[in-house]
């Protein structure tokens, strides 16, 4: 694929879904690291594995089953993305964006974007859920930005507002449904690192500095061409360890997918109760 995504690629991958499945989902879900179980309560289900799409960039990494599910979850038909690929795969940083591109042109205006993340807060602990209400993008930052390129006007302005990237309204919605059903939900600020290497604890202590509570490698792309598509962006970081900031424990993804086991039943619970609201 090109470095640049155009509306022929994205046209041709949105054509391959239609012709796959009947359903028109409203609602994209994207499920991190451990939390892709949540695709299996969708009925009926088509399945699309990401291999048959043209352009959609396949994951590589444990955790990440690398398909689509097109169905219906609490009423509300909706394509789940059951696992995503990362930039520190070896893929630009526009194919990073290509699946949201493609949700838009299907009809999709809600992203419901999750992820597992280090708490760099000091008081987060593992198996928590963070509802993300901004981001740092040091990605974008440094001019690995998924807008880069030739703008696609059907799909929104060349310099796009970001200061309103996570719903408010949706936020409101869960911690509505987090009230109802006794879940402690935390709310922070989500940071962005390319990967795949973890932090060293001086990264760790900078990010603090700059005002991030939670970490990882994923999500920021996603939303950022998600915010550029005009669409409404949900986003959560279940929080798999505690971030290292003196050097005194070691970080594996072997332990993030094991807290995915304590965080996805309280991020199903949430997400239903989110579509349920819509």
């Amino acid at each position: 694929m090109a470095e640049f995504i155009t509306m022929d690629q994205i046209d041709a991958a949105a054509s391959q879904i239609r012709r796959q499945t009947a359903q028109q989902p409203k609602v994209g879900l994207i499920l991190g690291s451990g939390l892709g179980d949540l695709a299996d309560s969708v009925t009926p289900a088509d399945y699309i594995e990401y291999k048959d799409i043209s352009g959609w960039p396949v994951s590589t990494i444990p955790g990440h089953k690398g398909r689509l599910v097109i169905g219906n979850l609490a009423n509300t038909p909706v394509l789940i993305m059951q696992g995503r690929a990362h930039y520190y795969e070896g893929y630009s940083i526009s194919q990073i964006g290509f699946p949201i591109r493609v949700m838009r042109k299907l009809g999709i205006h809600t992203l419901v974007v999750t992820n597992a993340a280090g708490g760099i807060n000091p008081d987060f602990r593992p198996g928590d859920v963070m509802a993300i209400t901004d981001h740092i993008s040091l990605m974008a930052m440094g001019g690995e930005n998924p807008l880069r390129g030739p703008n696609l006007d059907e799909f929104g302005t060349r310099f796009p507002d970001m200061s309103r990237c996570y719903s408010v309204d949706l936020i409101q919605k869960a911690k509505m449904v987090c009230d109802r059903e006794k879940i402690d939900l935390q709310t922070g600020i989500y940071v962005c690192l390319a990967g795949p290497s973890f932090e060293t604890p001086a990264d760790l202590r900078f990010l603090k500095l700059i005002g991030a509570d939670a970490v990882g490698m994923s999500t920021v792309p996603e939303v950022i061409v998600a915010a550029h598509c005009g669409m409404q962006v949900l986003g959560f970081s279940g929080i798999s360890n505690k971030a290292n900031l003196d050097g005194s424990t070691i970080t594996t993804h072997e332990e993030v997918l094991q807290a995915g086991k304590e965080i996805a039943p309280k991020l199903e619970t949430i997400i239903r109760g989110v579509l349920a609201l819509l």
